[in-house]
């Protein structure tokens, strides 16, 4: 990712409705939900949430698929990869203990092997 991806990305979730959908699309998972009801979910009008939604696939953070008359939208996990390691590629500075608590507040525990957390390389 280069610096203009992602500051499209981030300018697109730098509005609160699309960050709220953003988020609610995160917890939906790979199956996505139809664009009616993320709208419904967030209290938004469906044409103003269509368009919010447009932005985050513009973005590359969204993907979208038609299933018969709903167009349902997911989170688009390597445009989601692509920003979160665009903007920590270089916050551990050849120590990755530095960014492990950054990690580990984000997986569940079990992720990372005892051994490994907090631990020096």
């Amino acid at each position: 990712m280069d610096i203009i991806d992602a500051t499209r990305a981030l300018g697109a979730l730098a509005q609160e409705s699309r960050l709220k959908a953003f988020r609610l699309l995160v917890r939906s998972g790979p199956e996505g939900m139809a664009a009616g009801r993320i709208a419904d979910a967030l209290r938004i009008p469906h044409n103003t949430m269509s368009t919010h939604l447009a932005t985050l696939v513009n973005a590359g953070l969204v993907n979208s698929r038609r299933e018969s008359r709903s167009i349902i939208y997911s989170i688009d996990f390597d445009g989601t990869r692509e920003l979160l390691s665009f903007l920590m590629e270089e916050c551990c500075q050849g120590e990755p203990e530095v960014c492990l608590p950054a990690l580990e507040s984000l997986l569940p525990g079990n992720c990372i092997p005892a051994n490994q957390r907090g631990a020096k390389s």
